[in-house]
């Protein structure tokens, strides 16, 4: 069990393997990178000497090491290649494609919190703890993000 987390590893992995892949996939847009992120969150988790206090200590860590493995793959040069949204697992596509199509053209600083706060309903508190930025930064790119989809979908009373 990694550090005194106070639950088995195969807890851990049960209780938060959608959110993990939900997130890698909406970010790398790629089922196959996503599966590369996912697998190496949960391999650092395993190994990881972190002593964890609560349930909701080890989402945000979990979270955060996923935007982490994410923005390093964006950084690869391979990288480049995409695979378009058609291709993804309807479960990670909203009912609206035409959303998810505009979500994933959002720069990715937009991206993930969108993806965070609609996708995974998560408060802002526990998205601006989970990558590292001011409750105030999280509450602007939100609102940034909200302005350039409904520019994006205008017209398409999508929002």
């Amino acid at each position: 069990m990694a550090g005194n987390a106070p639950y088995t590893d195969e807890e851990v992995l049960r209780r938060f393997a959608s959110m993990v892949y939900r997130l890698a996939l909406s970010q790398t847009k790629n089922k196959a990178d996503a599966e590369d992120v996912f697998q190496d969150v949960f391999l650092r988790y395993v190994r990881t000497e972190t002593e964890f206090q609560s349930e909701e200590h080890i989402k945000a860590w979990l979270l955060h090491v996923t935007v982490s493995r994410c923005r390093k793959l964006w950084a690869s040069a391979w990288f480049r290649k995409t695979v378009p949204m058609e291709e993804a697992p309807s479960s990670a596509i909203p009912e609206d494609a035409g959303v998810a199509e505009a979500v994933a053209a959002l720069p990715e600083k937009y991206r993930v919190v969108v993806h965070l706060f609609y996708f995974e309903d998560l408060p802002v508190r526990e998205i601006a703890q989970a990558l590292g930025r001011p409750e105030s930064t999280v509450t602007s790119q939100l609102h940034r993000a909200r302005a350039m989809l409904r520019e994006k979908l205008k017209g398409e009373d999508q929002l």
